[in-house]
Formats: C-alpha cells, sequence, structure tokens
C-alpha cells in the first residue's frame, strides 16, 4: 500500500478540481454529439484541447488565437495533405510526417502554438477533407474559445 500513497497526492482544491472537469466534460459531451461517430478521430484533438483550456486556463496555448489559429493551422495542413495521394505505406508515414512538421513550424512561426492542432492536422490528413469535418472543427473550436472566455475568471490552472 505504502508503494502507492505517491499515487494521490490530497488536496484542498479538489472542489475546484471536480468543477473544471465538469466543465471539459461538458464541453466534450458537446463536441463528440456534434461530430458524431464518424469524425472522432478529431474529437481526440479537440479532447486535448478542453484539457488545456479547462485546467490550463492561463497558459498560452489556451488563448483564443493560440486555440482558434492552431486548429485552424491544422485544418489547413491537414486538408492539403489529404489530397496526396497514398500509394505506399511509406509514402504515408512520410507525409503525415511531414504534415506535423508543417503545421508545427506554422504554429511557431505565427504565434499560435497549440498542440493538439497537429492533431487536427494528423486527423484531417488521415480522412481528407469534408465540408461537415471543416464546419465541426470550427465550431468546436469557437465554442471552446468561448466558454474559456466567459469561464476564464472562475478558472484556475490545475497544473
Amino acid at each position: 500500500m505504502s508503494m502507492f500513497k505517491h499515487l494521490y497526492k490530497p488536496s484542498p482544491h479538489w472542489g475546484r478540481y471536480a468543477l473544471q472537469s465538469l466543465y471539459a466534460t461538458a464541453a466534450v459531451f458537446i463536441v463528440v454529439l456534434v461530430l458524431q461517430v464518424e469524425r472522432l478521430v478529431i474529437v481526440a484533438s479537440i479532447g486535448a484541447s478542453a484539457f488545456i483550456v479547462f485546467a490550463m486556463p492561463r497558459s498560452i496555448t489556451a488563448r483564443t488565437r493560440n486555440l482558434v489559429g492552431g486548429h485552424i493551422i491544422g485544418l489547413s495542413v491537414g486538408s492539403l495533405f489529404g489530397l496526396v495521394p497514398q500509394s505506399s505505406t511509406l509514402l504515408s508515414a512520410a507525409l503525415y510526417a511531414l504534415c506535423v512538421g508543417l503545421t508545427t513550424f506554422l504554429m511557431v512561426t505565427t504565434d499560435t502554438e497549440h498542440p493538439p492542432a497537429a492533431g487536427t492536422a494528423l486527423g484531417v490528413a488521415m480522412m481528407g477533407l469534408s465540408p461537415t469535418l471543416a464546419i465541426s472543427v470550427v465550431t468546436s473550436v469557437v465554442a471552446l474559445a468561448i466558454a474559456h472566455h466567459f469561464l476564464k475568471p472562475k478558472l484556475v490552472d490545475l497544473v
């Protein structure tokens, strides 16, 4: 039992942890309903964004500029790479790696760093872009940005 005592550290802030985790739960629930099953590969990056927004609300990566800008870059780059025909596993792996690398480069050079957006780029490159997917990603990200804006005064960094 003593080996597990370091896994859980009691905190006087457990109520805050629960409340902000509940906010993240509600946001992802709405996103999953909007995106539906066929676009769940993108939900992973949106879920990671929800973590940043609700657990690290003061982080630079939680800023609206980063949240929205990063995902727009990821959506755009992923869309371009999704157009390239993939004739082999090696080519696919190279394209996916380049997609993430270019997304990272563009986010860093435009001051819109948001790590989950690299997942958006990868998911879109793998699935291909559709108008529904683009609308879903943009709507989800804007909804998270709006929630962050209005809830930020009540949120504290949990990490």
